[in-house]
């Protein structure tokens, strides 16, 4: 069972190469297409146009289009994503340093909203028409209405300049402390592996407000999935069976309709995963996060084709493992979902 599953693990991977060969050539003509010109801005703004011409064929920019794809595509192969004009150092090096903080940001916002949604979206099931249904409606309205980088402001000045019981939104931690040693990349669980309380409380006070801008960003979709879902399923035959049965109302909601309402619920959560890492661009820069899609709009304002290319070629391959992650999970939620269809 267990190779039969690596098969379809490598064959699921090998299904998605032609998908990020498209992203790949997309991206490329497109960041082509960008205003500006990284050489010159590379080069500096008392360039002359010689310095510029000789920026450009240095970076391979003088080439046609087929040639600096070619060159492209040989760099990737090699597992070189090339060199950041506006940091100076590779771009893989820059992405390994600031994907760890969006992902602490952006599975934050998920647990966060999770706790939340599923819970909410239950009981708006079992209770239609009340005041728990009309609270997950508006809930609803307000997470999916509501622009991120507009709840984000409003938290900032609210539990900030307004109440002061949040810190200043300058990035993963003040300037008061140390990154703790990186282990997981993730300042909390990383200072309260080395011992460091103080670190940690700090990096979890940095993390509070961006996670929950997200997290009602995302919670909208996952607590109207779970109430539709689990609608649905209370609605069915074998539910009117166990109660016919006597079987308690606990064991119905969490063992028999949860469970069946859980694979659309799970399929949402793939989607707002996804949606989430795009979300995260805007969080990033209401709250200073240096995470990667900071980076990615720094990247973009000075024409950095390099950092824009990895930036998406990243974002492409982190869609590919979360929607096979979600296939898998599948099969442990419910065994009669065939693996390989």
């Amino acid at each position: 069972m267990t190779s039969s599953r690596t098969v379809i693990v490598l064959k699921r991977f090998a299904q998605a190469i032609p998908t990020l060969f498209g992203v790949i050539v997309v991206t490329f003509l497109l960041t082509r297409a960008l205003p500006g010109d990284p050489a010159a801005y590379f080069a500096g703004p008392a360039a002359t146009p010689e310095s510029i011409a000789q920026v450009r064929a240095a970076l391979g920019l003088d080439q046609p289009l087929p040639a600096q794809f070619a060159r492209y595509l040989q760099d990737l192969a090699t597992g070189n994503l090339g060199q950041s004009i506006s940091t100076g150092q590779t771009v893989l090096s820059d992405i390994l340093t600031r994907l760890p903080a969006s992902l602490e940001l952006t599975l934050s916002a998920l647990l966060l909203s999770l706790a939340i949604a599923m819970p909410l979206g239950i009981l708006a099931a079992t209770r239609q028409n009340t005041m728990v249904d009309h609270v997950c409606r508006a809930v609803v309205t307000a997470g999916v209405s509501l622009p991120v980088f507009f709840t984000g402001l409003a938290l900032v000045y609210v539990f900030y300049y307004q109440l002061g019981v949040a810190p200043a939104p300058i990035g993963r931690l003040d300037f008061a402390y140390i990154s703790p040693s990186p282990v997981t990349g993730f300042f909390v669980i990383d200072a309260l592996l080395a011992g460091d309380g103080e670190t940690a409380s700090a990096a979890l006070g940095q993390l509070v407000l961006p996670a929950v801008t997200l997290a009602i960003f995302t919670l909208a979709p996952l607590a109207r999935m779970t109430r539709a879902a689990m609608l649905q399923v209370l609605a069915s035959d074998f539910i009117r069976t166990a109660r016919a049965a006597g079987l308690s109302r606990r064991k119905i909601l969490l063992g028999s309709a949860l469970r069946n309402a859980l694979l659309p619920v799970v399929t949402t959560f793939g989607m707002v995963f996804s949606f989430a890492l795009g979300a995260n661009v805007l969080v990033e820069k209401v709250f200073a996060w240096p995470g990667i899609g900071s980076y990615a709009v720094e990247a973009l304002v000075v024409s950095d084709y390099a950092a824009v290319q990895g930036f998406v070629l990243v974002m492409a391959i982190l869609f590919v493992v979360i929607n096979l992650l979600i296939d898998l999970s599948y099969t442990l939620i419910d065994p009669r979902v065939g693996f390989d269809g």
